[in-house]
């Protein structure tokens, strides 16, 4: 065999996922945007609250590339980083790879289908709000 085939969210999925990160932000007073990437890191889905700073949009989109193409969490990505001098030298020449909290890969049925990425909170608000709408769909972070 010389192919393979994989799973992706869909747009609906994306779209819900998207709202609900925007809802459960709003309900905690942080204005946030959210993103979500299928696994290759192509954009499905983005919303922004109304008062979030435009380059905070960028950042959720990126964490959400970073979790999707290396299929673990962007904190985890960050912890990484601070282990080695090379590898943190290196990220910063790698276009789009964030290492910052808020970006969490989408799996279902331990197959990975996509990521979200949440920006605009403090890092651990971030987190909190990915992991929640993440969970409340009937998806999971990890395999």
């Amino acid at each position: 065999m010389n192919s393979f085939t994989h799973r992706s969210i869909t747009h609906g999925a994306a779209q819900a996922l998207v709202t609900a990160a925007l809802e459960y932000a709003q309900t905690n007073g942080w204005a946030v945007a959210a993103a979500v990437c299928d696994p290759q890191g192509g954009l499905v889905s983005f919303g922004r609250d109304d008062t979030s700073a435009p380059p905070i949009g960028g950042f959720a989109q990126d964490k959400a590339y970073t979790a999707a193409t290396l299929r673990k969490p962007s904190a985890e990505f960050g912890e990484g980083m601070l282990k080695s001098p090379t590898l943190s030298l290196g990220v910063g020449t790698r276009d789009r790879f964030i290492t910052w909290g808020g970006g969490l890969p989408i799996y279902e049925d331990g197959i990975l289908i996509g990521a979200l990425g949440v920006s605009g909170a403090k890092e651990h608000e971030d987190i909190e709000c990915a992991t929640a709408v993440i969970e409340r769909a009937g998806l999971s972070v990890r395999v």
